[in-house]
C-alpha cells in the first residue's frame, strides 16, 4: 500500500539532499521487517531493479565503505576486494554499519552518514531512468535520477554486481 505525506521525515538523509540541491521526491511506504527491496518494490510499485540498496562493508582492516547496488543483484565481495586491493571485504554487522552510518538496518542510506564514508556504486546504477534510494528510515525511500548521486556523494563506480 502506499503512504502519501506533503512533507517527508527530516531524516539526515533528507537534510543532505536538500542541503545539495538536487531533486527527489519522497516515497513512503509500509515497511516490512526482513522484506527487503522485493518488498519496499512492490509496496512502492516500481521494478527491483529500480531500487538501490546502500550496502555498509569492510576491508579485512575493518576499513568501512558503502556499495550501492541493484535491489535485484549481489555483491562480489572477491572483485570488491581487488577492486579496493585488499584480501577480503566482507557485510558490516548491523551494530557496526549503524556506528558508521547513524541508521537503522533497513533504514541505511548514503546520504547525510555519520561519518564520511568511501562509496562505490554499480555503473549500471548510472543507466537508470531513476533510482529509489533509502531516505534515512524504515518506510521511507526518495526517488532521485542517477545523475544525484554524483551531485551528493560524488562515488566510484564499480562492476561488482552478480545475479
Amino acid at each position: 500500500m502506499k503512504s502519501q505525506l506533503k512533507e517527508p521525515p527530516m531524516t539526515m538523509a533528507i537534510r543532505a539532499l536538500k542541503a545539495s540541491g538536487v531533486h527527489f521526491e519522497a516515497r513512503p511506504y509500509d515497511y516490512v521487517e526482513h522484506g527487503g527491496t522485493a518488498s519496499a518494490a512492490a509496496a512502492i510499485g516500481v521494478d527491483e531493479h529500480l531500487i538501490v540498496k546502500t550496502i555498509v562493508l569492510e576491508t579485512d582492516e575493518k576499513r568501512p565503505f558503502i556499495v550501492l547496488m541493484h535491489g535485484d543483484r549481489e555483491i562480489s565481495t572477491k572483485q570488491m576486494a581487488r577492486v579496493l586491493g585488499v584480501k577480503s571485504v566482507a557485510p558490516c554487522t548491523p551494530e557496526t554499519a549503524s556506528r558508521h552510518t547513524g541508521y537503522f538496518c533497513g533504514g541505511t542510506s548514503p546520504f547525510g552518514t555519520r561519518k564520511k564514508l568511501d562509496v562505490y556504486a554499480e555503473e549500471s546504477i548510472f543507466s537508470l531512468p531513476y533510482l529509489i534510494i533509502n531516505g534515512g528510515r524504515r518506510g521511507l525511500m526518495v526517488r532521485l535520477s542517477p545523475d544525484a548521486l554524483d551531485t551528493v556523494l560524488h562515488p566510484q563506480r564499480v562492476n561488482v554486481a552478480v545475479d
